[in-house]
């Protein structure tokens, strides 16, 4: 064998290696993945579809090839067969799972194995994530583009049966085609659900033909509070509503891309625009308006009306003739009863059930129950399921109910553990209409909370040693709720879900062994050129600095560790002005001692991203040893009680981790100051009083050199907030006579009583706090 024989024998080895070995960017990932040397030319490639696949999965085989012609310029035809020699073929397999796929690409045949359309389609997505990115475009690509895909085997199939993406369209309304894009996004990350919100207070959007005043009168509100102004209005009329044709049409579409509708008609509660439409409904009988604001109203459907039940019943005789779905959602969350406590129809309907308080609940907690129960059977003799959400667990469930957990995660571990399913959508991890990034002020106005990318990820559905096996077999699945108060647009929508849809998707999708951070973040790119091809508007928050921040008692400081996806370069400043790539590039965590803002950025070439900024404040408790000498609610304690001395003030956002929440407890703390000398303690608080979060009653220090035995250095009343007193974050100082005790105590009352004039009168109010500042 002569030396240019070697050469070529050694070059052609090492590029079978390089095939074997390179990155397959897919999101989801598949369960099993065995990558292949060599490529597969796509482009004018034949298709062969089997004549047993039904025809949903073979309609999606020929959308498919027409993608494929128009993007690569070259002919691809469709015939039928159960066997090719060449090209694509997609044959019926009986032993792939509903949703499961095979897919194996060789250098002249790939072959898709699936016993249904949904199979199908994800094959196809897998492959067009494999494919160039223009197969997403919407004309012929560049010729340069090599149409191949690498050659790869691969066996999938879903975890979860039931991966949802909620949409509510009754706050902001968007047409049948913005629907219809939405659709379009979940069908890209194999999401099979897509829970509609159809009513609420602020809008009806479902016309009923036997109660029209639902759509003349519910489905426009004429006016809508500015911002979070409370009492505010813009005085502009917003409404619209979908004809009974358009949601035909919107299901059809979504049934095409093998996405199940579910409707939600909330009740009793939320029902506002209905009451507006039809007073008699209400347990006042009006008059009643589309409401402008948001929140949750007092009046609600009377449940001791006779016409109430007659209504429910009419109304979802006609949505169960337009939505073929097993289940239809009922909402029964957020119902007050302080119109049922005083009404006497419902009053009666209680003696006569025989109702009674106990315990945990009272009458009226039991008359819901009978109202979700009693429209629940009206279903169950149609043949349909009902959907709730957690609430519906205040009372008595329902026999049939799926519970979809919001409120965290507890209901859903309630009902598991009680054999009822579940579907987890907790307001913790999976709330799209929550702020994705710490710089809220350069983010579009959201309702509030912090769930980044990272967030969605990190959630195990499967509850390993709070459920048995049988128990989490309740769990039907995951979903995301996207709620559109302060979403008036579908860029909005858009931004609001990617990428955490991704993510969304792999919790969904993947098996827990087979997910990966790492190798998520690493395919994000690939993805987000996808969004870029589809004209997507997705947030770029990910491909910015991202940090973590640790308390280090023994030196005395925060560790800041910065990273980015990809490995991208960091350069950094700490005097508040804009980092460059001629500023300090970062190698080690950074060490905070003193009061300065942090401000970093990733250098990339082919995306720009804002600035990483974090303020730190001067604080001489700065990282010191810190114990919590009460707790603060398990749902709230987040990073304390490190948090509380890690220089950093927060913002509104009392769920993003850097608050504590006490209740009832008052806070108590105590701090080695290992030396220092100070005078005064000031607590960063926070007051919003929709959310039951008051400002403390008191805030004291305590001093002591052994840690055991305290006296009072300093005492600050607090008077009790007003409902005129304005919301926001508030700061309370006492000061003392300069100290060096060696230990501090810090105490703050929380309020035992909420006042008279706020809507949870007579209960315990929370006390949030995220900094405590000693100088």
């Amino acid at each position: 064998m002569n030396r240019l024989t070697i050469l070529l024998s050694c070059c052609l080895f090492l590029a079978s290696c390089a095939g074997g070995s390179r990155t397959y960017d897919l999101i989801p990932y598949p369960n099993s993945l065995e990558p292949r040397s060599g490529e597969f030319n796509a482009a004018g490639a034949p298709f062969t579809c089997d004549p047993q696949l039904d025809e949903a999965a073979r309609n999606a085989v020929g959308r498919f090839a027409a993608r494929l012609t128009a993007t690569s310029g070259q002919p691809s035809e469709v015939s039928e067969g159960a066997s090719a020699r060449e090209g694509f073929l997609f044959v019926y397999d009986s032993l792939q799972p509903a949703e499961g796929y095979g897919l194996d690409v060789a250098r002249h045949l790939v072959t898709v194995r699936a016993s249904s359309q949904r199979g199908v389609l994800y094959a196809i997505q897998t492959m067009k994530q494999l494919l160039p990115v223009a197969i997403y475009g919407e004309g012929p690509a560049a010729e340069t583009i090599a149409w191949t895909m690498p050659c790869v085997r691969i066996e999938d199939a879903p975890r979860f049966a039931y991966r949802g993406q909620h949409l509510d369209v009754s706050r902001h309304f968007f047409t049948a085609d913005e629907v219809k894009r939405v659709i379009d996004i979940m069908a890209l990350h194999k999401l099979n659900t897509l829970h509609w919100h159809l009513t609420d207070d602020q809008g009806w959007r479902l016309e009923i033909k036997r109660y029209p005043r639902l759509t003349e009168v519910g489905s426009v509100r004429h006016k809508t509070m500015v911002g979070k102004e409370w009492g505010t209005y813009d005085n502009t009329s917003h409404g619209g509503y979908y004809t009974q044709d358009e949601v035909r049409d919107v299901v059809s579409y979504a049934a095409g891309n093998g996405i199940t509708v579910i409707p939600e008609i909330d009740l009793p509660g939320h029902m506002l625009a209905a009451l507006a439409a039809y007073p008699e409904l209400g347990c006042t009988g009006g008059p009643y308006e589309v409401w402008g604001r948001w929140g949750v109203a007092d009046d609600v459907l009377c449940a001791g009306n006779d016409k109430t039940f007659e209504f429910l019943e009419g109304v979802l005789e006609e949505v169960m003739e337009l939505f073929p779905s097993e289940y239809i959602h009922i909402g029964g969350d957020e119902c007050p009863k302080v119109r049922w406590e005083k009404c006497p129809r419902c009053q009666a309907r209680i003696r006569a059930l025989g109702l009674k308080d106990d315990g945990e609940f009272n009458a009226e907690h039991y008359l819901q129950s009978y109202v979700m129960t009693r429209v629940e059977q009206f279903l169950a003799d149609h043949g349909r399921r009902i959907i709730g959400w957690d609430e519906i667990l205040e009372g008595e469930l329902s026999p049939g109910a799926t519970v979809m957990s919001w409120r965290g995660s507890e209901g859903g571990i309630k009902a598991a553990k009680m054999g009822r399913d579940v579907i987890m959508t907790p307001n913790s991890h999976f709330y799209f209409d929550y702020y994705q990034s710490r710089d809220v002020e350069n983010e579009p106005l959201a309702i509030g909370g912090y769930i980044p990318v990272e967030r969605v990820y990190e959630f195990d559905p499967s509850f390993e040693g709070q459920l048995t096996p049988e128990e989490a077999s309740h769990i039907l699945g995951v979903q995301a709720n996207l709620w559109t108060e302060y979403i008036p647009t579908l860029s909005q929508v858009e931004y609001m879900l990617l990428p955490r849809e991704a993510a969304l998707a792999e919790v969904q999708w993947c098996q827990p062994d087979n997910r990966s951070w790492e190798r998520f973040l690493g395919s994000l790119s690939h993805l987000t050129d996808i969004y870029r091809a589809r004209g997507y508007n997705f947030a770029k928050n990910v491909f910015g600095v991202s940090a973590t921040t640790e308390n280090n008692t023994e030196k005395g400081c925060v560790e800041v560790t910065l990273f980015t996806q990809g490995d991208a370069p960091i350069y950094y400043t700490l005097n508040g002005s804009e980092p460059t790539t001629g500023s300090m590039r970062y190698t080690a965590p950074v060490e905070i001692r003193t009061g300065c803002t942090l401000k970093a950025i990733a250098a990339r070439e082919n995306i720009e991203v804002r600035p990483y900024s974090r303020t730190f404040t001067a604080n001489k408790a700065l990282a010191h040893p810190i114990v919590l000498n009460t707790q603060p609610r398990e749902k709230y304690v987040y990073g304390a009680p490190e948090t509380l001395v890690d220089g950093f003030e927060s913002d509104f956002t009392y769920s993003n981790g850097d608050w504590a929440g006490w209740f009832g407890d008052p806070m108590v703390v105590t701090i080695d100051m290992r030396g220092a000398s100070y005078g005064s303690v000031r607590l960063g608080t926070l007051v919003q009083k929709g959310e039951d979060i008051f400002p403390p009653l008191s805030l004291k220090a305590y001093v002591s050199e052994d840690g055991e035995n305290f006296t009072e250095a300093g005492s600050l009343d607090i008077p009790m907030e007003t409902a005129a007193d304005p919301e926001g974050l508030k700061s309370y100082t006492v000061t003392f006579p300069e100290t060096s005790a060696r230990y501090l105590r810090v105490e703050a009352q929380t309020v035992p009583e909420i006042p008279a004039w706020h809507g949870a009168h007579g209960k315990k109010g929370y006390l949030f706090v995220d900094e405590i500042v000693v100088e």
